[in-house]
């Protein structure tokens, strides 16, 4: 019977490192354009299911574009989010829905201060699965607003990350130079964020949906 017993556990352990952790490392992934990638990160890494989320460049034709210069417009990139999520937690629709109430899908031309094609909006759909999704939530904003949606649905591209400078930069400490004189990069980023407008805007557009809107804003 000990024998027995024992064989039953061994099992059972075999068992579940076999399947708990492939259960609980099963992701999704959202990438996403909504103008200052910074913004986009410091927002999705607040949502409760949202396990990474990571800066860098999409859309372009460019090979391991740099920072400057899809900042400047000198390549065919957007600032975007790549948000690795549990499904389980949170869908892919609620992402969409949080991500819309985020942005000012109504401006073609950038997003709030920050203005040229690389800071512009867009949903890359990854599966044929997420563009249905996509193009239903992008619908369900346009008539929320009574107004066209202008954020492109496009196709799946590849996600180039920026540097480590720029990774989860609204919540870093090291200090940076800025026209403030020394600030850590997060008080830096609030500045930025203040100075741009982008809650205040997101505030007129969305009314009481808007997501994310920073306090005193």
């Amino acid at each position: 019977m000990l024998k027995l017993l024992t064989r039953l556990a061994a099992a059972v352990v075999v068992a579940f490192s076999i399947n708990g952790p492939a259960l609980a490392q099963s992701t999704e992934t959202a990438l996403v354009a909504g103008g200052c990638f910074w913004c986009v990160e410091a927002d999705f890494r607040r949502v409760e299911g949202v396990t990474n989320a990571s800066v860098g460049f999409a859309g372009g034709t460019e090979v391991d574009p740099e920072y400057n210069d899809v900042a400047s417009g000198r390549t065919s990139h957007l600032e975007v989010t790549e948000i690795t999520f549990d499904p389980s937690q949170i869908s892919y629709a609620q992402i969409l829905h949080l991500f819309f109430r985020s942005v000012d899908p109504l401006d073609a031309g950038g997003q709030f201060c920050d203005r040229g094609q690389h800071y512009t909006t867009a949903i890359f759909a990854l599966t044929p699965e997420q563009r249905a999704t996509a193009e239903a939530a992008k619908q369900t904003a346009s008539e929320a607003l009574g107004q066209e949606v202008v954020t492109p649905i496009r196709d799946a591209a590849t996600f180039y990350p920026a540097g480590a400078y720029h990774q989860n930069y609204a919540n870093n400490t090291d200090l940076i130079l800025t026209r403030f004189g020394p600030r850590s990069k997060a008080a830096a980023y609030k500045l930025y964020r203040d100075s741009c407008g982008r809650d205040a805007r997101v505030q007129a557009v969305w009314g009481d949906e808007a997501e994310f809107v920073q306090s005193g804003s």
